[in-house]
């Protein structure tokens, strides 16, 4: 199965650029990330995911995102919208859905890295944009294949403890968005201090 990151990459740098500079150390729902902290996770993961659908193995696929906390560089805004574009391309190509590849330093299927991706890029745009008090609205599709991705994930781990943190509870009638968040191990109703 593939899927369509565009819009999703769209979305998200559309979210970076109206970020304001003066909102680059606020706290965000990432334990110790600050905004460009989160950016440049965004950017590095980009990065990985771009390499990992291109089957280009090596230090960009192969680092643990827990080694280093992230940060940005003076040409970010610049690099980012570019990285996100390179990103939807590469998962453009079927060969990126097929086989095995590596991404954050774990070998795992294309078809799961591409779910990876894309529901990387939909929670963290929610952190994004939570951070900084930015409208949000992902892409439908992209956050169905996030949901459902975080519902296995969930569904698999008899703990409760989730991929990202222990799943918060979110009523079924609650926007999707929000259940995907609490699967995530956020909550949804995270506020700026």
């Amino acid at each position: 199965m593939t899927f369509e990151l565009g819009p999703q990459t769209r979305t998200l740098a559309r979210l970076a650029q109206a970020v304001r500079d003066d909102q680059l150390t606020d706290p965000t729902p990432c334990p110790a990330m600050a905004v460009r902290n989160l950016l440049g996770h965004l950017l590095g993961l980009s990065v990985a995911f771009r390499d990992a659908a291109r089957k280009d193995l090596g230090p960009t696929t192969n680092t643990d995102p827990a080694s280093a906390v992230p940060d940005i560089g003076p040409g970010w805004r610049e690099e980012l919208p570019k990285v996100l574009d390179e990103l939807a391309d590469a998962w453009r190509h079927p060969s990126a859905w097929t086989g095995m590849t590596r991404a954050g330093g774990v070998d795992l299927p294309g078809e799961v890295a591409g779910a990876v991706a894309i529901d990387e890029l939909v929670v963290h745009g929610w952190d994004l944009a939570r951070a900084t008090g930015l409208p949000y609205d992902p892409d439908p599709a992209a956050l169905q294949v996030s949901y459902d991705f975080l519902l296995a994930a969930a569904k698999e781990d008899d703990q409760g403890g989730g991929i990202f943190g222990p799943v918060v509870p979110v009523p079924d009638g609650d926007p999707l968005l929000d259940r995907a968040v609490g699967l995530s191990g956020r909550d949804p109703e995270w506020q700026r201090p």
